[in-house]
């Protein structure tokens, strides 16, 4: 990989990251030897809105049990082990950095859920898969760190079984840009590559995707955000948060993306689209 790829591993890599989170649920008084989804929903839900989010997209997606689902981008499992709990589905995640999966495993492991999910260290852009393997392909706050978004998207309908469904959530370039750095998907500009909703329907269709849902979720992610930032100021971080993977600077990062979500420098939406 070059030095992109790098440069994108570096901004999300914690060589103690596993340490770093279990010492952090031990303190907050969790059981780390058996652990369940609402501990772990503070950090393992890396993207606006959380848990509640995840949710959404799955419900709109129409999941159920027994669906084969390839988490592209999936952190540390939080939206996979979440669906496969609430839903029953069979989640196999993808993440292009190392410490990530491995995390991601042994919270599994702790969850009770290693039965339902997997991980294993791969690229959004050579997925490590036969063609038409999954019945839903999910990504969540991702593809703004892919700067070749349409073979990202051939790509995912190269794995996705005819009819199946692509869910994503992704924050999206606004009309008032340029974004303010730095922001929890990058430090940076030269890893920052958002598109507008617009780019985004012309980049599906070329892929073979037909829109069936569109969410503008901007407003909730704007009133989540402003009660965020609100209570980092009023007592601080909390033992169990983002900031615990992408280390001091997350308080200026969710300043930052505080005022591009209100000053319209991004977008979030939510999509389900199918083959």
């Amino acid at each position: 990989m070059g030095a992109y790829h790098d440069e994108v591993k570096r901004h999300y890599a914690r060589a103690d990251l596993a340490a770093v989170i279990l010492k952090a649920l031990a303190d907050a008084g969790k059981d780390v030897e058996h652990l369940t989804p609402e501990d772990l929903a503070p950090i393992d839900e890396f993207h606006v809105r959380g848990r509640q989010a995840t949710l959404e997209l799955a419900r709109a997606a129409a999941l159920v049990a027994g669906m084969r689902v390839l988490d592209v981008g999936s952190g540390l499992g939080g939206p996979s082990r979440a669906i496969a709990r609430e839903f029953g589905c069979r989640v196999t995640g993808v993440d292009l950095t190392d410490e990530y999966c491995r995390v991601a495993t042994l919270l599994a492991e702790r969850s009770g859920l290693a039965h339902l999910v997997s991980y294993r260290q791969g690229d959004a852009l050579d997925l490590p898969f036969p063609d038409a393997s999954f019945d839903v392909v999910w990504t969540q706050h991702v593809a703004m760190n892919i700067q070749d978004k349409a073979a990202l998207y051939r790509e995912m309908g190269r794995v996705l079984r005819p009819g199946g469904a692509l869910a994503l959530y992704d924050v999206l370039a606004g009309p008032a840009g340029p974004v303010l750095f730095p922001v929890p998907w990058a430090r940076a500009p030269e890893t920052s590559f958002l598109v507008t909703p617009d780019e985004l329907r012309g980049l599906l269709a070329a892929s073979g995707f037909r829109v069936e849902s569109w969410e503008d979720t901007t407003a909730a992610a704007t009133a989540w955000f402003a009660n965020l930032v609100r209570k980092i100021q009023e007592t601080g971080p909390p033992p169990l948060g983002l900031h615990l993977v992408l280390g001091p600077d997350f308080a200026l990062m969710a300043r930052n993306l505080r005022r591009n979500l209100e000053e319209g420098r991004v977008v979030l939406a939510q999509v389900v689209a199918r083959r």
